[in-house]
């Protein structure tokens, strides 16, 4: 499994879309999440969108290789059947996931993973990139830029970090490493 990991706004979604079309070999991993889904979400694309009884009931069965409550009341998390669905086709797994959940998924699946982490060149870089989505509220973007100052110091924990200052830069060497680790024998 290889996990992209980043804050918000950082490029980690771009990057793993690109990768998917390189690699025919790879697949993505839907998270699961409590929170409502945006607009120009999809259900089952972006992520599976459960209630928040619903969500809890799973981590009760024990249904996810790992989760967290990123927001209060927003969980996250990586069911355990969507893992085994991907591996039972053959694939690899490829994650676009949050810094905790990455690091999680790491710690699990040992050699069997690599995490990457993407570093975005500046915490004000990053607060423009969130403004120019235009999904998000004044709130909930101060909320993402405090919790990225806090992720930003959990990068030399991953395997890699990919400097993303320069989109087509950061894309060639996603693709390097990416290449390295699933043709490493």
């Amino acid at each position: 499994m290889i996990i992209f990991s980043a804050p918000s706004g950082a490029g980690k979604t771009t990057i793993v879309q690109h990768l998917l079309k390189v690699f025919p070999e790879l697949e993505f991993s839907v998270s699961a999440c409590s929170r409502p889904m945006r607009k120009g979400e999809t259900n089952g694309v972006d992520y599976y969108f459960i209630s928040l009884e619903e969500f809890k009931e799973k981590i009760k069965n024990n249904e996810f290789a790992e989760y967290e409550e990123v927001y209060k009341d927003n969980y996250y998390g990586t069911l355990k059947s969507e893992i085994e669905h991907i591996w039972k086709k053959g694939k690899h797994i490829i994650f676009d996931m949050d810094v905790m959940g990455g690091l999680n998924l790491r710690l699990q699946f040992g050699e069997n993973a690599l995490a990457i982490f993407v570093m975005p060149p500046s915490i004000e870089h990053l607060e423009q990139r969130l403004n120019s989505r235009e999904t998000e509220t004044p709130e909930s973007i101060a909320r993402r830029i405090g919790k990225a100052e806090q992720e930003l110091k959990k990068a030399e924990l991953f395997d890699k970090i990919i400097l993303n200052d320069n989109l087509e830069h950061a894309l060639d060497e996603a693709e390097k490493i990416v290449f390295d680790f699933l043709n490493k024998k």
